[in-house]
């Protein structure tokens, strides 16, 4: 079976993927905790804190073994700049990914090898080269779209997608970054795989289709 192009986001009840960045809050307290807020269901997991080395213990059950099967699922990962920049400030030493990761970007940059296995390379081609070195790098397992919002929805309309999941949070931010603003409707259709209650979140997994 050929490797599928997945995304996997958190999103709050009213469909924000990430809080509105305001001026009112320049160290961006506001921001962080809500961001923290949405992450809430994920920071508990026994399988999240022991990937990032954070500390033992944490929740099991199914949100546990979604989050662990969407790692284990994924042999590399694209982003954009803008989501690689605030992750090169606040991830650990060993970045969570343990795979190849591709930076869509127009900087040019040598590869930034981290300890774990992560290995970041920076495509200056577009979303297509970015794809494609990263289907190559994941052999039989599959390639996440790992964010931010744009770049996911750059994917989404090219018709690069074959399915993604919600976390569906019942917070609400009001504002903030939309995942399906500027969703081209007209080509996008979507059929419903699954829909999985937790306790912090609903998990909803929609394969994606052309019309």
């Amino acid at each position: 079976m050929a490797s599928k192009v997945f995304f996997s986001v958190s999103m709050s009840l009213d469909g924000f993927v990430a809080p509105e960045q305001r001026e009112d809050d320049p160290d961006l307290q506001r921001w962080t905790a809500q961001w923290m807020e949405l992450q809430q269901w994920l920071f508990a997991l026994r399988f999240f804190r022991e990937n990032l080395k954070f500390a033992e213990g944490g929740e099991e059950g199914r949100a546990n073994d979604i989050a662990r099967e969407t790692f284990e699922r994924t042999g590399a990962s694209v982003m954009g700049k803008r989501m690689f920049d605030l992750g090169e400030e606040s991830w650990p030493p060993e970045a969570p990914f343990h795979t190849p990761v591709f930076v869509v970007t127009h900087e040019k940059r040598d590869p930034w090898e981290r300890p774990g296995g992560t290995t970041f390379h920076f495509v200056n081609d577009g979303i297509e080269t970015a794809l494609d070195l990263a289907r190559e790098a994941a052999g039989d397992r599959d390639v996440r779209i790992a964010g931010g919002g744009a770049t996911i929805l750059e994917y989404l309309n090219a018709g690069l997608v074959d399915e993604f999941s919600i976390a569906l949070a019942p917070v609400l931010f009001g504002a903030g970054v939309r995942l399906f603003e500027g969703v081209d409707a007209d080509r996008v259709a979507l059929e419903r795989l699954s829909a999985e209650p937790t306790q912090r979140v609903t998990h909803l997994t929609y394969a994606v289709r052309k019309r």
